[in-house]
């Protein structure tokens, strides 16, 4: 029992035992740092010093660019420009397939292996129906008819009553809509007021196609959903799924939350889309 005594006072002396660190000038041996230490101060300030290390590295890598340089970590830009060209992929599929439609009509034509009387019945194939001759050929009034119609029902989808619409979405969230879907003013969304920390959940099936930061709309996840439809949330709290994730209807993929430069406090900026044709969500979905 002496011993341990002994022992331990012994090892309390070494770590308590001072020293002293004087720095001397190299030509007069003049004195011009002293210091008292102890093995047991250095250990306390050295531990110090590589926690508060650790703990600013740890925020830097976490919340700056500088993660991007980390093996592992992608950049938020490339996967933006991933997320434009699925997108602008999906487009060019829908306009490909057209073209192969009209190409497949008019060949017979070009080849003379089929009478132009007979061309109307190829058309209404695919939903295309030319009455006469005349009709090939607009007039000025038709055209500027046409124009003006393009121009303000740029998005068709919208009150389109004869489109069959194949899938049922859900409110991504029950709350107050702050601003509602206006074209004019390039807002192609409705925003949904809602407590912070609100569950946000898929109003469809589908697949996580993004999820990710942003500096304009902070953390924003997109699904990519059946019949060509993506929906889009922005400004949430937090992310729950990631890219390449199926979620069901009605399951939880984030929170609301107020990130992003552009956000207004707490709220989700919800958008649906139809191939490259922003689609008004008030008009598939009940938000009461």
């Amino acid at each position: 029992m002496e011993n341990q005594l002994k022992q331990k006072r012994k090892l309390k002396q070494k770590l308590t035992h001072k020293y002293r660190l004087v720095i001397l000038n190299d030509d007069t041996y003049e004195e011009r740092i002293s210091l008292k230490l102890s093995v047991l101060n250095v250990f306390v300030v050295g531990g110090v010093f590589s926690f508060l290390l650790i703990l600013v590295t740890t925020f830097f890598i976490t919340f700056t660019p500088i993660k991007e340089f980390i093996p592992g970590y992608g950049s938020t830009e490339l996967r933006i420009k991933a997320t434009k060209l699925t997108l602008q992929t999906d487009s060019l599929k829908r306009k490909l397939a057209v073209i192969e439609d009209y190409t497949r009509v008019l060949k017979p034509v070009l080849l003379g292996t089929i009478k132009a009387e007979n061309i109307d019945t190829m058309l209404r194939g695919i939903g295309r129906t030319i009455l006469n001759e005349k009709s090939l050929f607009a007039s000025k009034e038709d055209s500027l008819f046409r124009e003006k119609i393009e121009s303000e029902d740029r998005f068709p989808i919208i009150n389109s009553e004869k489109s069959v619409v194949k899938i049922v979405f859900f409110a991504p969230l029950n709350g107050t809509i702050s601003q509602d879907f206006n074209p004019k003013i390039k807002h192609f969304a409705v925003d949904i007021v809602a407590k912070k920390n609100t569950p946000v959940k898929a109003t469809a099936d589908g697949t996580v196609i993004f999820s990710g930061w942003t500096t304009e709309t902070g953390n924003v996840i997109i699904i990519k959903h059946a019949d060509d439809f993506i929906s889009v949330y922005k400004h949430n709290g937090n992310l729950l799924r990631g890219e390449g994730d199926f979620v069901k209807s009605g399951e939880v993929i984030a929170s609301v939350g107020s990130t992003g430069e552009f956000t207004t406090g707490p709220h989700l900026h919800f958008e649906l889309w139809n191939g490259s044709y922003a689609v008004n969500p008030r008009n598939l979905i009940d938000f009461r």
